[in-house]
C-alpha cells in the first residue's frame, strides 16, 4: 500500500528489529517484529526516534506523491503531542 512504511533498526536494548507503520484514518499505527518470520506485534508507545524516522520517510515520499503533503503536519503534531517540548 502507498501509506505503509517500514524500516529496520535497533531497539532501546540494542536488539535488531523491524518497524512497520500503517496509515489508518488520521493516525499512524506502529508494528514491530524481531525476525523476518515473526508475527507483527502492535507497538503501543513508539520511541521518539521511531517517530522521527517516520517523519523522514513521509518527507521523502511527498515529492513522489506517495503520501499527501498534509501528512507531514499531522506527523509533526503527533510527535509534539507524544513528546512535548521536542524541537522538530
Amino acid at each position: 500500500m502507498k501509506g505503509d512504511i517500514s524500516w529496520k533498526g535497533k531497539s532501546a536494548e540494542g536488539l535488531r528489529r523491524e518497524i512497520y507503520v500503517k496509515h489508518v484514518g488520521n493516525r499512524w499505527v506502529f508494528f514491530v517484529r524481531e525476525k523476518r518470520f515473526d508475527q507483527w506485534q502492535p507497538l503501543e508507545q513508539p520511541l521518539l526516534e521511531d517517530w522521527m524516522d517516520l517523519l523522514d520517510a513521509v518527507r521523502r515520499r511527498i515529492p513522489r506523491r506517495l503520501v499527501r503533503p498534509e501528512e507531514e503536519g499531522r506527523v509533526i503534531k503527533a510527535i509534539q503531542e507524544a513528546f512535548p517540548g521536542t524541537a522538530i
